[in-house]
């Protein structure tokens, strides 16, 4: 006999996909640096450090994405509710967003590349969008769907780092 799962509540989750926001949020942070181009330091090693920060990122994201794709569950943001397993292994032992610190991390390697200070607000902008906007939805679809396991791995997990 198969268990009934509740349909999750309806709320409204934003149709911004978190790859769109990061596009968005590099492309103004590359904006805000060419119009004050005076504001730029000299920093050393910048394009391998930004390789470097890049590749970590790229790690990160991989491995979530590994996981959602060993567990056959939905990775599509804007349908949480679609997920047919809490993923809490690998990666999600120490992040419940490895996708979205991935996309983090990325705009800390363009940051460092750009070399500008007005960059750096992005990652800011970007962390706190995600949590207002596109993981409160989420962890509300989750929580719907998988009640007292996802309370748990909430308090054992952090949402980020």
């Amino acid at each position: 006999m198969s268990e009934s799962r509740p349909t999750p509540p309806r709320g409204r989750v934003p149709r911004i996909p978190p790859v769109a926001l990061f596009l968005v949020v590099a492309a103004v942070m590359w904006a805000a640096c060419a119009s004050l181009p005076a504001w730029r330091v000299a920093l050393p090693g910048r394009t391998i450090v930004a390789v470097l920060v890049l590749l970590a990122a790229a790690a990160v994201g991989i491995a979530g994405v590994r996981a959602f794709d060993r567990a056959r569950t939905t990775v599509d943001p804007l349908r949480p509710e679609r997920a047919s397993t809490l993923v809490t292994a690998g990666i999600y032992r120490r992040t419940r967003n490895p996708m979205y610190v991935a996309l983090a991390i990325a705009l800390v390697a363009g940051a460092v590349w750009l070399a500008h200070p007005l960059a750096l607000l992005g990652v800011p902008a970007f962390v706190l969008w995600m949590n207002r906007f596109q993981i409160a939805a989420e962890e509300q679809a989750l929580r719907a769907l998988f009640g007292e396991q996802f309370d748990r791995y909430c308090r054992e997990v952090p949402r980020w780092l």
